[in-house]
């Protein structure tokens, strides 16, 4: 076996002119997975290159790879992702992973743009105000979720409603109303991010339930999950499978 000819061309097309050193320290390995990341399972469905890239670099900040994350920012650049967007799936994973985990992802993402002579900070895409911000969070809320969540910010014990109030103003009003990425995108790393961690069973149905009702179906979802196991290995992915399945079972669907 050789590496194939679609993964030689793929590798090439993510990183023009560039040869892994573990070619070199580990040919059997890359020969493998380079075969199957980027010719098997890149030809198993037709997800198309550039949303393909967005889920991995949002997966590789849920599993907290942050080495392959530096290699995978510039592939994605270079399949046409958009540095607003890799930064609006940098900034949403802090709602999901808190900033502990997220920080070392925007240093990185700060350092492949400097690299690249884009000029920092990018265009703001902010689109609320202090003062709104919990009306657009709740909207935002809505319209992803239904019309049960006008006024879910307001519920539960009243020890710890305000974790379901700053749910509406910060995770939903800061982060869901930027411009840069729409609500789709948004729902699609944020299954990412949950399924990508582990130990979130209940937020991940609940987001894969959000996925489909906003238009993101289940074989869309499978096809993220698909792509992204390479970069999270089996137990999780058949996991984020089951949850999907169990969501599209409550649906209906």
């Amino acid at each position: 076996m050789a590496i194939t000819d679609f993964s030689k061309e793929y590798h090439e097309r993510m990183f023009p002119g560039i040869a892994s050193k573990l070619l070199e320290t580990d040919p059997e390995f890359v020969e493998r997975f380079d075969n199957f990341a980027f010719d098997e399972v890149v030809n198993q469905d037709d997800l198309e290159d550039r949303t393909r890239m967005m889920v991995i670099i949002a997966t590789l900040i849920g599993c907290q790879g942050i080495d392959e994350f530096k290699v995978m920012v510039p592939a994605a650049l270079n399949f046409g992702v958009t540095p607003v967007e890799v930064k609006e799936i940098v900034y949403q994973a802090v709602a999901y992973l808190g900033m502990g985990r997220v920080i070392p992802f925007l240093h990185s993402t700060n350092d492949v743009l400097t690299a690249r002579g884009i000029k920092l900070p990018l265009e703001g895409q902010v689109s609320t105000t202090t003062e709104n911000r919990l009306e657009k969070g709740v909207q935002a809320q809505v319209d992803i979720f239904g019309d049960g969540m006008k006024e879910f910010y307001k519920s539960g014990p009243q020890e710890s409603r305000h974790i379901n109030h700053w749910l509406a103003d910060n995770c939903f009003g800061d982060y869901y109303t930027r411009s840069g990425l729409d609500y789709g995108q948004r729902e699609m790393i944020t299954f990412c991010f949950l399924f990508a961690q582990g130990g979130c069973e209940s937020q991940l149905t609940s987001h894969a339930a959000a996925n489909m009702k906003i238009g993101n179906d289940k074989q869309f979802l499978i096809k993220i999950i698909s792509q992204c196991l390479p970069f999270i290995g089996y137990p999780r992915s058949l996991n984020a499978l089951s949850c999907l399945n169990n969501a599209a079972a409550q649906m209906g669907k």
